[in-house]
């Protein structure tokens, strides 16, 4: 599953996961409009369902799958939002979720992956054992794989958040989401330009996770980068099909540091009241950082997770 989705694959998904998913609010904020210089309108994927974005994805993943393959469950391998997803989407129809989880993962999230239902299986924290490791649950078990960004089910569900802006915000110009593995950033890539040509798309990247904005401007995937960031949900490097997807949409990648993006994370708790994690508050750094580029726009601004550790807060 690792073409990537069209808007009629977006449109049957946000049907699929209609029964199951949150509407999430979108917010504004007079305070941090002034800051930006825009008019910006926070889209709330921290108030969905397991607190993520994530959920969307996994859903439709869940939900695709044939009665006879659904009964031998699903496999994936996550820092911890998406497994949580997966486990929670797999949960609503009974079947069973594997989690691939990496040594040092943040405790919280694998916390919340098991009381959604899921079986944690720990390995070394690279990309070759979580990948190792699914592979030998998928022989095992006979679970379907439900890769966490690759996979086109997933990103068309994570999709399904830009039709639902649009009704909420019509008057949106641009959108900035985070850039991990790159399944948020093509699903709403692809969305919003089926129903907007004209939108300007802007992804935030850890400065020590770049790899996205590298690929981008050698015109090449960067297939190794070791991640150096606070941003536990970012390390991943940008899938293949998600970086086909940013560059063919034209998507403009900020780098942000840590120190800019925890700054942006206590400005999002207190003026806009939201408990956002930090890879979230990349998206508003990227728009601080460089206010010229969003200078007059309506930009949509997606809030990826709530999933804190409050023992473990970077400041």
């Amino acid at each position: 599953m690792n073409a990537l989705p069209d808007i009629d694959a977006i449109r049957d998904a946000a049907a699929r996961i209609a029964p199951h998913a949150l509407v999430t609010p979108v917010l504004r904020s007079a305070a941090l409009d002034a800051l930006a210089g825009a008019e910006l309108y926070f889209k709330c994927e921290n108030l969905q369902r397991g607190g993520a974005f994530k959920f969307r994805g996994a859903c439709n993943a869940v939900w695709s799958l044939a009665d006879g393959e659904a009964t031998r469950g699903v496999v994936t391998h996550s820092s911890g939002n998406h497994g949580n997803a997966l486990a929670m989407a797999a949960a609503t129809r009974g079947i069973a979720a594997h989690v691939v989880v990496p040594e040092g993962a943040v405790q919280a999230k694998l916390e919340a992956i098991a009381r959604a239902g899921g079986t944690l299986h720990r390995c070394a924290p690279t990309q070759a054992a979580r990948e190792a490791m699914c592979a030998e649950l998928q022989t095992q078990t006979g679970a379907a794989l439900v890769h966490p960004y690759t996979d086109a089910r997933v990103m068309a569900g994570q999709g399904t958040l830009v039709l639902e802006l649009l009704r909420q915000a019509p008057q949106l110009d641009a959108l900035i989401t985070p850039i991990g593995g790159g399944g948020l950033a093509a699903g709403v890539a692809i969305a919003a330009h089926a129903l907007k040509p004209a939108f300007a798309l802007f992804g935030a990247e850890p400065a020590g996770a770049d790899d996205a904005a590298r690929s981008l401007a050698a015109g090449v995937r960067v297939a190794s980068l070791s991640p150096d960031t606070v941003c536990d949900g970012l390390r991943a490097l940008v899938g293949v099909p998600n970086f086909d997807a940013l560059r063919a949409h034209r998507v403009d990648v900020i780098t942000v540091s840590d120190m800019e993006t925890v700054a942006a994370m206590r400005l999002l708790w207190s003026e806009l009241k939201q408990v956002v994690e930090v890879s979230s508050a990349t998206v508003l750094a990227a728009i601080l950082k460089q206010p010229l580029r969003f200078a007059g726009r309506r930009v949509g601004v997606v809030l990826t997770g709530g999933n804190v550790d409050l023992d473990a807060l970077p400041w």
